[in-house]
């Protein structure tokens, strides 16, 4: 009775303070997860002191971390992995060295012994994967290259500190440690043996997983039951997350992404994903207000230059590293700039790091808490980073020459290809978004042989129709840059298939400025919508309800006519020209 009083009272006073606080943090203008971190520090022992079971709480943060993974793979393939191959591996494996030894060499400075100050070193060159997708998310960069990159980097960084975790025990004793039970076993023995268990595991995944998941989604899929559907999503995340971890010793957010990513092959991986998302959110505010739960804010006051050095190398040093190598590799400024965001600070396989090297011995409380005290701080301050990315992009580009050589470097995909010819780019039609309705635009264009370019987000989708031999343009189409690499200046009509009618004027705006004689077809949601758009006469607008009631009755017209349902055919033939006239001249309107 105990334990369910326990599960009980530690949701209830977790998500109440979070709602509380992340509520105001909102009506203030700053982000909501500063809420649910000052949530979490406020029902700690440390502050108004409620009993909540920290430990339980730190084990839904898990099924948090587990989801939002699972999530990401969702939407993440190994081919997206293989094509940033090139930057984040070396690029992660140069920015761990040099945080790690940083880190290494600054906690040495206080004083403390070699093996702690290696353990500091280590909790600082890992960046959390929560708040990098969050924030990914909130910005709508999860699709884009830059997105592409960020979660690359961070499954790289997932998958070192992977072998950190296993070697770390072997380790403790050379280090410093007190462990009871120390393994004897030769050092490269145990890197072999790691290597070999994750090796096998993302084989497993790729072969075996591949083709057993999706068919099982489809089995259940079948049934017609939404809550058995949703049984099975939750029960592959958690299941191969949890074997991952026992079985191969991976993490569980490494797993978890795996199980994700093998799902990505199923015709129902969207309704996962979907499904899956409100337990993501909530438990995400778990983790969130579990880190605020372990805080102990005296350390603040005890190291207050500890804390200054620490924040110093997360906050600037490893952004201004991770930035440098992206330029290194010739990569776009942007890209270098949310990538540095990404990495201003770090998260929860530092807590995973730190909680092994306290009971091994290696780190003291001090230490832990330091980690600790950088985690929330760092991590509320994220968004701000974010938000000051055109700042920083526009200080540098008018300071760095080399800042404007890379400014100017286009995305990989963002190009329009060599081999489309010129009678392809000139009197076209852009197609801005290839959703469900851009997708059958499109269609329709290429039946009838007219020619157009494909603008949308998601670097996937670009691969796909560029295999398909159509001309597609990946970037975010408010930027100029990316309009003229789809020669909007020679374009007839932009068709705006968005469902956001803010984007959608900042389209037509820049578009605008770069063709004054453009036309537009906009996709309005809802009525009220389409009347604004329409007050605004900033294109033909065409409501997707009435364009989807007029194709239903077509249609049933057809059917009927087919079957023979009704005797006087002539009255229905006139009918539905009567109203394919009024849904052309609507068109017009």
């Amino acid at each position: 009775m105990q334990e369910s009083f326990s599960l009980i009272s530690t949701l209830a006073i977790g998500f109440g303070m979070a709602l509380v606080l992340g509520f105001i943090a909102e009506k203030i203008k700053v982000p909501a997860l500063v809420g649910y971190l000052l949530a979490g520090i406020l029902v700690s022992p440390y502050f108004l002191g409620f009993h909540v079971d920290r430990e339980l709480a730190s084990q839904l943060a898990d099924i948090g971390i587990m989801l939002l993974m699972f999530g990401v793979g969702l939407h993440f393939s190994i081919s997206d992995l293989l094509k940033v191959k090139a930057l984040v591996v070396p690029g992660v494996l140069c920015q761990m060295s040099i945080s790690m030894l940083l880190g290494t060499a600054l906690s040495s400075l206080w004083g403390w012994p070699l093996g702690q100050c290696l353990i500091i070193g280590m909790c600082l060159s890992c960046a959390s994967t929560v708040v990098v997708l969050k924030a990914l998310e909130a910005r709508g960069l999860l699709e884009s290259f830059d997105g592409r990159v960020a979660v690359g980097w961070l499954v790289v960084q997932d998958m070192v500190t992977v072998i950190f975790l296993v070697l770390l025990p072997p380790l403790s004793v050379m280090l410093g440690g007190n462990v009871a039970n120390p393994q004897t076993d030769p050092l490269w023995q145990l890197i072999l043996e790691t290597l070999g268990r994750v090796i096998l595991f993302i084989v497993l995944m790729l072969v075996v997983g591949k083709r057993l998941f999706p068919w099982l989604l489809w089995q259940v899929a079948k049934t017609g039951s939404r809550e058995l559907f949703t049984l099975c999503v939750l029960a592959v995340a958690i299941g191969i997350a949890y074997g991952a971890s026992e079985i191969f010793k991976v993490s569980f957010a490494l797993g978890a992404f795996f199980a994700g990513m093998v799902m990505r092959e199923s015709q129902y991986a969207h309704r996962a994903a979907v499904e899956s998302l409100p337990l993501r959110d909530a438990f995400s505010v778990i983790f969130f207000v579990g880190v605020g739960m372990m805080f102990n804010p005296m350390v603040i006051v005890d190291h207050p230059l500890h804390l200054l050095g620490v924040l110093v190398l997360i906050l600037i040093i490893n952004p201004a590293v991770s930035a440098c190598l992206v330029l290194f590799f010739r990569y776009p400024l942007h890209t270098a700039l949310n990538l540095g965001a990404c990495l201003g600070q770090i998260g929860e396989f530092s807590f995973i790091l730190g909680t092994l090297a306290l009971s091994l011995g290696l780190l003291n409380e001090e230490g832990l808490n330091l980690v600790l005290a950088t985690a929330i701080i760092t991590i509320a301050l994220n968004p701000f980073a974010f938000a000051s990315i055109s700042k920083a992009s526009a200080f540098l580009v008018k300071k760095s020459k080399i800042a404007r050589v890379a400014a100017a470097r286009p995305d990989p995909q963002s190009t329009m290809p060599d081999e489309v010819e010129k009678k392809g780019i000139t009197h076209h039609i852009v197609v801005i978004g290839y959703g469900a309705l851009g997708s059958k635009v499109a269609a329709g264009l290429k039946r009838v042989g007219i020619p157009f370019v494909v603008v949308d987000k998601d670097d996937a989708i670009v691969t796909e129709l560029r295999d398909n031999e159509m001309t597609a343009i990946q970037g975010d189409a408010t930027d100029p840059g990316v309009l003229l690499q789809a020669h909007v200046q020679n374009s007839l009509i932009a068709v705006l298939t968005l469902r956001d009618d803010i984007l959608e004027r900042k389209i037509i705006e820049t578009a605008k400025q770069i063709n004054p004689g453009i036309e537009f077809i906009i996709r309005a949601v809802g009525d009220e919508e389409a009347a604004h758009l329409k007050e605004e006469k900033l294109g033909t607008v065409i409501q997707a309800s009435e364009a989807l009631s007029a194709e239903v009755l077509n249609q049933i017209g057809k059917l009927t006519l087919e079957t023979g349902s009704v005797q006087d055919k002539e009255i229905l033939r006139d009918y539905l020209k009567k109203l394919a006239n009024q849904t052309d001249q609507k068109a017009e309107n």
